[in-house]
Protein backbone atom coordinates (compact mmCIF):
# COMPACT_ATOMS: atom_id res chain seq x y z
CA UNK A 1 0.00 0.00 0.00
CA UNK A 2 1.29 3.45 -0.93
CA UNK A 3 0.05 6.96 -0.42
CA UNK A 4 -1.43 8.00 -3.76
CA UNK A 5 0.50 11.29 -3.76
CA UNK A 6 3.83 9.91 -2.54
CA UNK A 7 6.91 11.05 -4.49
CA UNK A 8 8.77 7.87 -3.53
CA UNK A 9 7.46 6.05 -6.62
CA UNK A 10 8.39 8.74 -9.15
CA UNK A 11 10.50 7.61 -12.11
CA UNK A 12 13.17 9.61 -13.89
CA UNK A 13 10.93 10.09 -16.91
CA UNK A 14 8.38 11.69 -14.60
CA UNK A 15 10.83 14.12 -12.94
CA UNK A 16 13.48 14.80 -15.60
CA UNK A 17 13.58 18.62 -15.86
CA UNK A 18 14.40 18.35 -19.55
CA UNK A 19 10.94 16.95 -20.20
CA UNK A 20 8.97 19.15 -17.82
CA UNK A 21 9.32 22.93 -18.25
CA UNK A 22 9.05 25.05 -15.12
CA UNK A 23 8.96 28.83 -14.76
CA UNK A 24 10.55 29.57 -11.38
CA UNK A 25 9.37 33.17 -11.32
CA UNK A 26 5.85 32.23 -12.34
CA UNK A 27 5.44 29.53 -9.68
CA UNK A 28 3.89 31.86 -7.11
CA UNK A 29 1.21 33.01 -9.54
CA UNK A 30 0.42 29.42 -10.45
CA UNK A 31 0.14 28.26 -6.83
CA UNK A 32 -2.15 31.16 -5.94
CA UNK A 33 -4.36 30.43 -8.96
CA UNK A 34 -5.10 26.85 -7.92
CA UNK A 35 -8.31 25.86 -6.16
CA UNK A 36 -6.77 24.99 -2.77
CA UNK A 37 -5.20 28.45 -2.55
CA UNK A 38 -8.67 29.94 -2.24
CA UNK A 39 -9.51 27.92 0.87
CA UNK A 40 -6.39 27.62 3.03
CA UNK A 41 -7.36 26.61 6.58
CA UNK A 42 -5.77 28.69 9.33
CA UNK A 43 -4.22 27.08 12.36
CA UNK A 44 -6.75 27.23 15.22
CA UNK A 45 -5.93 29.29 18.27
CA UNK A 46 -6.11 26.38 20.71
CA UNK A 47 -3.55 24.38 22.68
CA UNK A 48 -1.89 21.26 21.28
CA UNK A 49 -3.90 18.94 23.53
CA UNK A 50 -7.27 20.39 22.56
CA UNK A 51 -9.53 18.07 20.50
CA UNK A 52 -10.00 20.90 18.01
CA UNK A 53 -6.27 20.99 17.41
CA UNK A 54 -6.10 17.24 16.81
CA UNK A 55 -8.93 17.40 14.28
CA UNK A 56 -7.31 20.28 12.43
CA UNK A 57 -3.79 18.84 12.49
CA UNK A 58 -4.61 15.31 11.42
CA UNK A 59 -7.63 15.80 9.18
CA UNK A 60 -8.37 19.33 7.99
CA UNK A 61 -4.81 20.48 7.28
CA UNK A 62 -3.67 17.12 5.88
CA UNK A 63 -6.61 16.99 3.48
CA UNK A 64 -5.81 20.51 2.33
CA UNK A 65 -2.16 19.60 1.70
CA UNK A 66 -3.32 16.57 -0.29
CA UNK A 67 -5.61 18.81 -2.33
CA UNK A 68 -2.72 21.17 -3.07
CA UNK A 69 -0.55 18.23 -4.16
CA UNK A 70 -3.32 17.01 -6.44
CA UNK A 71 -3.74 20.47 -7.98
CA UNK A 72 0.01 20.91 -8.53
CA UNK A 73 0.23 17.50 -10.18
CA UNK A 74 -2.68 18.39 -12.44
CA UNK A 75 -0.93 21.60 -13.50
CA UNK A 76 2.74 20.60 -13.67
CA UNK A 77 2.75 16.80 -13.83
CA UNK A 78 3.66 14.05 -11.33
CA UNK A 79 7.07 15.53 -10.54
CA UNK A 80 5.43 18.32 -8.52
CA UNK A 81 4.32 15.86 -5.82
CA UNK A 82 7.80 16.15 -4.32
CA UNK A 83 7.15 19.63 -2.91
CA UNK A 84 6.15 18.01 0.43
CA UNK A 85 9.04 15.56 0.63
CA UNK A 86 10.57 17.01 3.75
CA UNK A 87 13.60 15.89 5.65
CA UNK A 88 13.22 13.44 8.52
CA UNK A 89 9.70 12.52 9.66
CA UNK A 90 7.59 14.89 7.60
CA UNK A 91 4.72 14.01 5.29
CA UNK A 92 6.94 11.40 3.64
CA UNK A 93 10.09 10.05 5.25
CA UNK A 94 13.59 11.09 4.27
CA UNK A 95 13.20 13.74 1.59
CA UNK A 96 15.40 16.65 0.49
CA UNK A 97 13.02 19.61 1.13
CA UNK A 98 13.68 22.07 3.97
CA UNK A 99 10.96 24.63 3.31
CA UNK A 100 8.12 22.31 4.34
CA UNK A 101 7.75 19.82 7.17
CA UNK A 102 4.13 18.72 7.44
CA UNK A 103 0.70 20.38 7.76
CA UNK A 104 0.92 20.01 11.54
CA UNK A 105 3.96 22.32 11.74
CA UNK A 106 4.10 24.18 8.42
CA UNK A 107 0.56 25.53 8.09
CA UNK A 108 -0.11 28.76 9.97
CA UNK A 109 -1.88 31.67 8.27
CA UNK A 110 -3.03 31.36 4.64
CA UNK A 111 -0.37 33.79 3.41
CA UNK A 112 2.46 32.07 5.24
CA UNK A 113 1.27 28.64 4.15
CA UNK A 114 1.10 29.56 0.46
CA UNK A 115 4.57 31.14 0.67
CA UNK A 116 5.90 27.85 2.04
CA UNK A 117 4.25 25.89 -0.75
CA UNK A 118 5.92 28.10 -3.36
CA UNK A 119 9.30 27.90 -1.64
CA UNK A 120 9.05 24.13 -1.29
CA UNK A 121 8.07 23.63 -4.93
CA UNK A 122 11.01 25.75 -6.07
CA UNK A 123 13.37 23.93 -3.73
CA UNK A 124 12.26 20.51 -4.98
CA UNK A 125 12.64 21.61 -8.59
CA UNK A 126 16.11 23.01 -7.93
CA UNK A 127 17.10 19.65 -6.43
CA UNK A 128 15.92 17.81 -9.54
CA UNK A 129 17.90 20.17 -11.74
CA UNK A 130 20.98 19.68 -9.56
CA UNK A 131 20.65 15.91 -9.93
CA UNK A 132 20.18 16.19 -13.70
CA UNK A 133 23.39 18.20 -13.96
CA UNK A 134 25.22 15.57 -11.92
CA UNK A 135 23.90 12.79 -14.14
CA UNK A 136 25.12 14.60 -17.26
CA UNK A 137 28.55 15.07 -15.70
CA UNK A 138 28.93 11.29 -15.37
CA UNK A 139 27.80 9.73 -18.66
CA UNK A 140 27.03 6.07 -18.27
CA UNK A 141 27.51 4.69 -21.76
CA UNK A 142 28.69 1.17 -22.46
CA UNK A 143 32.23 2.32 -23.31
CA UNK A 144 32.63 4.24 -20.06
CA UNK A 145 31.46 1.35 -17.91
CA UNK A 146 33.60 -1.22 -19.71
CA UNK A 147 36.82 0.79 -20.18
CA UNK A 148 36.87 3.10 -17.18
CA UNK A 149 34.52 1.89 -14.41
CA UNK A 150 36.27 4.22 -11.98
CA UNK A 151 34.48 7.19 -13.57
CA UNK A 152 31.14 5.49 -12.93
CA UNK A 153 32.10 4.63 -9.37
CA UNK A 154 32.99 8.29 -8.78
CA UNK A 155 29.59 9.37 -10.08
CA UNK A 156 27.71 6.89 -7.91
CA UNK A 157 29.73 7.83 -4.85
CA UNK A 158 29.10 11.51 -5.49
CA UNK A 159 25.34 10.93 -5.75
CA UNK A 160 25.19 8.93 -2.51
CA UNK A 161 27.05 11.64 -0.63
CA UNK A 162 24.95 14.37 -2.26
CA UNK A 163 21.70 12.69 -1.14
CA UNK A 164 22.99 11.99 2.36
CA UNK A 165 23.98 15.63 2.73
CA UNK A 166 20.73 16.99 1.30
CA UNK A 167 18.48 14.77 3.41
CA UNK A 168 20.61 15.10 6.54
CA UNK A 169 20.61 11.28 6.86
CA UNK A 170 17.35 11.54 8.76
CA UNK A 171 14.47 9.09 8.99
CA UNK A 172 14.26 6.92 5.86
CA UNK A 173 16.80 8.95 3.84
CA UNK A 174 18.10 5.79 2.18
CA UNK A 175 14.82 5.37 0.27
CA UNK A 176 15.43 8.55 -1.69
CA UNK A 177 19.09 7.57 -2.09
CA UNK A 178 18.08 4.32 -3.79
CA UNK A 179 15.63 6.26 -5.92
CA UNK A 180 18.29 8.73 -7.07
CA UNK A 181 20.69 5.92 -8.01
CA UNK A 182 17.87 4.26 -9.93
CA UNK A 183 17.17 7.55 -11.70
CA UNK A 184 20.85 7.78 -12.63
CA UNK A 185 20.79 4.38 -14.29
CA UNK A 186 17.46 5.15 -15.97
CA UNK A 187 18.88 8.39 -17.38
CA UNK A 188 21.48 6.31 -19.20
CA UNK A 189 18.95 3.89 -20.67
CA UNK A 190 18.94 1.11 -18.11
CA UNK A 191 15.30 -0.02 -17.91
CA UNK A 192 13.67 1.00 -14.61
CA UNK A 193 13.02 -2.54 -13.34
CA UNK A 194 16.62 -3.61 -14.02
CA UNK A 195 17.94 -0.38 -12.49
CA UNK A 196 15.86 -0.83 -9.35
CA UNK A 197 17.05 -4.41 -8.93
CA UNK A 198 20.71 -3.47 -9.39
CA UNK A 199 20.45 -0.71 -6.80
CA UNK A 200 18.61 -2.92 -4.34
CA UNK A 201 21.27 -5.62 -4.57
CA UNK A 202 24.15 -3.15 -4.30
CA UNK A 203 22.78 -1.21 -1.31
CA UNK A 204 21.54 -4.32 0.47
CA UNK A 205 20.05 -2.56 3.49
CA UNK A 206 23.41 -1.12 4.60
CA UNK A 207 22.22 2.48 4.92
CA UNK A 208 20.27 3.35 8.07
CA UNK A 209 18.08 6.17 9.36
CA UNK A 210 19.83 8.83 11.45
CA UNK A 211 23.31 7.58 10.51
CA UNK A 212 25.71 9.06 7.99
CA UNK A 213 26.88 6.31 5.62
CA UNK A 214 30.32 4.89 6.31
CA UNK A 215 32.79 5.93 3.55
CA UNK A 216 33.85 2.31 3.06
CA UNK A 217 30.23 1.24 2.58
CA UNK A 218 29.64 4.09 0.10
CA UNK A 219 32.68 2.99 -1.89
CA UNK A 220 31.57 -0.63 -1.84
CA UNK A 221 28.04 0.19 -3.00
CA UNK A 222 29.45 2.23 -5.89
CA UNK A 223 31.86 -0.57 -6.77
CA UNK A 224 29.10 -3.19 -6.71
CA UNK A 225 26.94 -1.13 -9.03
CA UNK A 226 29.80 -0.58 -11.47
CA UNK A 227 30.79 -4.24 -11.54
CA UNK A 228 27.22 -5.49 -12.01
CA UNK A 229 26.10 -2.93 -14.57
CA UNK A 230 28.02 -4.24 -17.59
CA UNK A 231 26.76 -7.80 -17.13
CA UNK A 232 23.22 -6.57 -16.55
CA UNK A 233 23.27 -4.55 -19.75
CA UNK A 234 24.44 -7.51 -21.79
CA UNK A 235 21.38 -9.51 -20.73
CA UNK A 236 18.87 -6.67 -20.58
CA UNK A 237 15.84 -7.04 -22.88
CA UNK A 238 15.95 -4.79 -25.91
CA UNK A 239 12.63 -3.27 -24.93
CA UNK A 240 9.88 -3.73 -22.40
CA UNK A 241 6.43 -5.07 -23.07
CA UNK A 242 4.76 -1.97 -24.53
CA UNK A 243 1.52 -2.31 -22.62
CA UNK A 244 2.41 -4.35 -19.56
CA UNK A 245 0.42 -7.34 -18.32
CA UNK A 246 -3.30 -7.24 -17.78
CA UNK A 247 -3.76 -6.94 -14.01
CA UNK A 248 -7.36 -8.16 -13.87
CA UNK A 249 -6.53 -11.90 -13.98
CA UNK A 250 -3.89 -11.25 -11.32
CA UNK A 251 -6.47 -9.57 -9.10
CA UNK A 252 -9.01 -12.35 -9.58
CA UNK A 253 -6.41 -14.93 -8.56
CA UNK A 254 -5.52 -12.89 -5.48
CA UNK A 255 -9.22 -12.36 -4.73
CA UNK A 256 -9.78 -16.12 -4.67
CA UNK A 257 -6.65 -16.84 -2.61
CA UNK A 258 -6.78 -13.98 -0.08
CA UNK A 259 -7.50 -15.11 3.51
CA UNK A 260 -10.59 -12.94 3.85
CA UNK A 261 -11.75 -14.80 6.95
CA UNK A 262 -8.62 -13.58 8.74
CA UNK A 263 -9.73 -9.97 8.41
CA UNK A 264 -10.71 -8.24 11.67
CA UNK A 265 -14.09 -9.37 12.93
CA UNK A 266 -15.45 -5.88 13.50
CA UNK A 267 -18.46 -5.40 15.69
CA UNK A 268 -20.88 -3.92 13.20
CA UNK A 269 -23.17 -2.53 15.88
CA UNK A 270 -23.19 1.25 15.96
CA UNK A 271 -25.39 2.41 18.84
CA UNK A 272 -25.15 6.08 17.91
CA UNK A 273 -23.80 7.77 14.81
CA UNK A 274 -20.47 9.59 15.21
CA UNK A 275 -20.61 13.35 15.85
CA UNK A 276 -19.15 14.01 12.41
CA UNK A 277 -19.54 12.35 9.03
CA UNK A 278 -15.98 11.56 8.00
CA UNK A 279 -16.79 11.11 4.31
CA UNK A 280 -18.62 14.42 4.08
CA UNK A 281 -15.89 16.29 5.97
CA UNK A 282 -13.14 14.85 3.78
CA UNK A 283 -15.00 15.76 0.60
CA UNK A 284 -15.57 19.31 1.87
CA UNK A 285 -11.87 19.67 2.68
CA UNK A 286 -10.03 17.73 -0.03
CA UNK A 287 -12.35 17.63 -3.04
CA UNK A 288 -13.74 21.12 -2.54
CA UNK A 289 -10.16 22.39 -2.40
CA UNK A 290 -9.59 20.97 -5.87
CA UNK A 291 -12.90 22.08 -7.33
CA UNK A 292 -16.29 23.03 -5.83
CA UNK A 293 -18.00 21.16 -8.69
CA UNK A 294 -16.04 17.99 -7.90
CA UNK A 295 -17.13 18.18 -4.26
CA UNK A 296 -20.77 18.85 -5.16
CA UNK A 297 -20.83 15.84 -7.46
CA UNK A 298 -19.27 13.52 -4.90
CA UNK A 299 -21.57 14.75 -2.13
CA UNK A 300 -24.59 14.15 -4.36
CA UNK A 301 -23.33 10.64 -5.12
CA UNK A 302 -22.75 9.99 -1.41
CA UNK A 303 -26.35 10.95 -0.67
CA UNK A 304 -27.52 8.47 -3.30
CA UNK A 305 -25.27 5.81 -1.79
CA UNK A 306 -26.88 6.26 1.61
CA UNK A 307 -30.40 6.27 0.13
CA UNK A 308 -29.74 3.10 -1.86
CA UNK A 309 -28.26 1.41 1.22
CA UNK A 310 -31.35 2.22 3.26
CA UNK A 311 -33.46 0.63 0.51
CA UNK A 312 -31.27 -2.49 0.56
CA UNK A 313 -30.48 -2.45 -3.15
CA UNK A 314 -27.93 -5.02 -4.31
CA UNK A 315 -24.48 -3.73 -5.24
CA UNK A 316 -24.07 -3.93 -9.01
CA UNK A 317 -22.53 -2.09 -11.93
CA UNK A 318 -25.91 -0.53 -12.68
CA UNK A 319 -25.99 0.94 -9.18
CA UNK A 320 -22.39 2.12 -9.43
CA UNK A 321 -23.06 3.95 -12.68
CA UNK A 322 -25.97 5.90 -11.18
CA UNK A 323 -23.59 7.17 -8.51
CA UNK A 324 -20.89 7.83 -11.09
CA UNK A 325 -23.25 10.04 -13.06
CA UNK A 326 -23.26 12.39 -10.06
CA UNK A 327 -19.51 12.04 -9.52
CA UNK A 328 -18.68 13.02 -13.10
CA UNK A 329 -21.65 15.31 -13.73
CA UNK A 330 -22.61 13.53 -16.97
CA UNK A 331 -26.05 13.80 -18.63
CA UNK A 332 -26.49 10.01 -18.49
CA UNK A 333 -25.01 7.28 -16.32
CA UNK A 334 -21.62 6.38 -17.84
CA UNK A 335 -21.19 2.95 -19.42
CA UNK A 336 -18.43 0.42 -18.96
CA UNK A 337 -15.14 1.60 -20.41
CA UNK A 338 -14.45 0.71 -24.04
CA UNK A 339 -10.65 0.43 -23.96
CA UNK A 340 -7.84 -0.72 -21.68
CA UNK A 341 -7.45 1.39 -18.56
CA UNK A 342 -4.25 2.54 -16.87
CA UNK A 343 -3.47 3.55 -13.30
CA UNK A 344 -0.51 4.42 -11.09
CA UNK A 345 0.81 6.83 -13.71
CA UNK A 346 0.51 4.24 -16.44
CA UNK A 347 2.38 1.46 -14.65
CA UNK A 348 -0.66 -0.81 -14.27
CA UNK A 349 -2.91 -1.83 -17.14
CA UNK A 350 -6.41 -3.25 -16.83
CA UNK A 351 -7.31 -4.94 -20.08
CA UNK A 352 -10.57 -5.21 -21.94
CA UNK A 353 -11.66 -8.63 -23.17
CA UNK A 354 -15.07 -9.85 -24.35
CA UNK A 355 -15.84 -11.19 -20.86
CA UNK A 356 -14.38 -8.34 -18.76
CA UNK A 357 -17.77 -6.77 -18.06
CA UNK A 358 -19.30 -10.15 -17.15
CA UNK A 359 -16.41 -10.97 -14.83
CA UNK A 360 -16.85 -7.63 -13.09
CA UNK A 361 -20.60 -8.14 -12.76
CA UNK A 362 -19.94 -11.38 -10.89
CA UNK A 363 -17.86 -9.67 -8.21
CA UNK A 364 -20.22 -7.26 -6.39
CA UNK A 365 -22.79 -10.01 -5.95
CA UNK A 366 -20.81 -11.44 -3.00
CA UNK A 367 -20.44 -8.10 -1.21
CA UNK A 368 -22.86 -9.36 1.42
CA UNK A 369 -21.64 -12.94 1.67
CA UNK A 370 -22.85 -14.41 4.98
CA UNK A 371 -20.17 -15.27 7.50
CA UNK A 372 -17.47 -13.03 5.99
CA UNK A 373 -16.23 -10.16 8.19
CA UNK A 374 -17.64 -6.75 7.35
CA UNK A 375 -14.11 -5.37 6.97
CA UNK A 376 -13.34 -8.05 4.37
CA UNK A 377 -16.50 -7.41 2.36
CA UNK A 378 -15.96 -3.65 2.31
CA UNK A 379 -12.28 -4.02 1.36
CA UNK A 380 -13.07 -6.49 -1.40
CA UNK A 381 -15.75 -4.27 -2.93
CA UNK A 382 -13.29 -1.37 -2.94
CA UNK A 383 -10.53 -3.39 -4.61
CA UNK A 384 -12.90 -4.88 -7.19
CA UNK A 385 -13.56 -1.39 -8.51
CA UNK A 386 -9.88 -0.41 -8.29
CA UNK A 387 -8.60 -3.37 -10.28
CA UNK A 388 -11.37 -3.59 -12.88
CA UNK A 389 -11.40 0.19 -13.40
CA UNK A 390 -14.90 0.00 -14.91
CA UNK A 391 -15.22 3.69 -15.79
CA UNK A 392 -13.26 5.95 -18.09
CA UNK A 393 -12.72 8.38 -15.20
CA UNK A 394 -13.25 8.70 -11.45
CA UNK A 395 -12.55 5.09 -10.46
CA UNK A 396 -10.89 5.95 -7.13
CA UNK A 397 -14.02 7.84 -6.10
CA UNK A 398 -16.20 4.98 -7.33
CA UNK A 399 -14.18 2.50 -5.24
CA UNK A 400 -14.55 4.67 -2.15
CA UNK A 401 -18.32 4.90 -2.67
CA UNK A 402 -18.55 1.11 -3.01
CA UNK A 403 -16.78 0.74 0.34
CA UNK A 404 -19.05 3.31 1.97
CA UNK A 405 -22.07 1.49 0.57
CA UNK A 406 -21.13 -1.85 2.13
CA UNK A 407 -20.72 -0.13 5.50
CA UNK A 408 -23.94 1.84 5.05
CA UNK A 409 -25.87 -1.39 4.50
CA UNK A 410 -24.72 -2.27 8.04
CA UNK A 411 -25.95 1.14 9.27
CA UNK A 412 -22.40 2.43 9.75
CA UNK A 413 -21.16 5.93 9.08
CA UNK A 414 -17.46 6.43 9.67
CA UNK A 415 -16.40 9.46 11.68
CA UNK A 416 -13.06 9.49 9.88
CA UNK A 417 -11.85 8.21 6.50
CA UNK A 418 -8.25 9.42 6.48
CA UNK A 419 -6.84 5.91 5.90
CA UNK A 420 -9.22 5.11 3.05
CA UNK A 421 -8.65 7.88 0.52
CA UNK A 422 -5.59 8.94 -1.48
CA UNK A 423 -4.02 5.53 -0.99
CA UNK A 424 -2.81 3.13 -3.66
CA UNK A 425 -2.88 -0.64 -3.40
CA UNK A 426 -0.67 -2.93 -5.45
CA UNK A 427 -2.20 -5.98 -7.10
CA UNK A 428 1.14 -7.77 -6.80
CA UNK A 429 1.21 -7.21 -3.02
CA UNK A 430 -0.79 -10.13 -1.57
CA UNK A 431 -0.90 -8.52 1.87
CA UNK A 432 -2.71 -5.38 0.67
CA UNK A 433 -6.30 -6.72 0.94
CA UNK A 434 -5.78 -7.43 4.65
CA UNK A 435 -4.04 -4.09 5.11
CA UNK A 436 -7.11 -2.30 3.74
CA UNK A 437 -9.40 -4.40 5.96
CA UNK A 438 -7.32 -3.44 8.99
CA UNK A 439 -7.59 0.23 8.05
CA UNK A 440 -11.35 -0.07 7.92
CA UNK A 441 -11.26 -1.74 11.32
CA UNK A 442 -9.19 1.14 12.72
CA UNK A 443 -11.93 3.58 11.76
CA UNK A 444 -14.65 1.31 13.12
CA UNK A 445 -12.82 1.18 16.45
CA UNK A 446 -12.52 4.98 16.36
CA UNK A 447 -16.30 5.09 16.04
CA UNK A 448 -16.77 2.93 19.11
CA UNK A 449 -14.28 4.94 21.16
CA UNK A 450 -16.00 8.16 20.21
CA UNK A 451 -19.38 6.74 21.18
CA UNK A 452 -17.97 5.52 24.50
CA UNK A 453 -16.32 8.86 25.31
CA UNK A 454 -19.49 10.80 24.56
Amino acid sequence: MLHDLSPSTLTWDEVDPAGHPFDVEGAEKVVRSLGPARAVPSRPDVSYGDPGWETWAHEVSSSWADAMSYALIEYYGPWASGWRWARDEGDFDGGPVDSWCCPHDSMTTPEETLAKVVASLREWRAWLEELAACFEAHPLDQLTVADDPLLWEMGARRLILKVSDRTGCGSGWYGHCRQVLTWFLSRWDVTPDVAEDLVRQAVGGRFNSWFEPDPAVVADVADRLASSLSAARSTEPSKQEPQGPDRIPQWLALRDAAPWHECPQADAAQPTPPPRDGAVEDIRTFDAGISPARAEGLLAALQLVRTDAALGRPLSFELLRTWQQQVLGTPEPPGFRTASAYAKRGRERYGLAPDTRARFDACPSDAFEPGLPLTARAARAYLDVCYFHPFADGNARAAFLALVYVLARADITLGNVRLLRRVTFQVDSPEDPLVLARYIDVHLRDNRRTAHDS
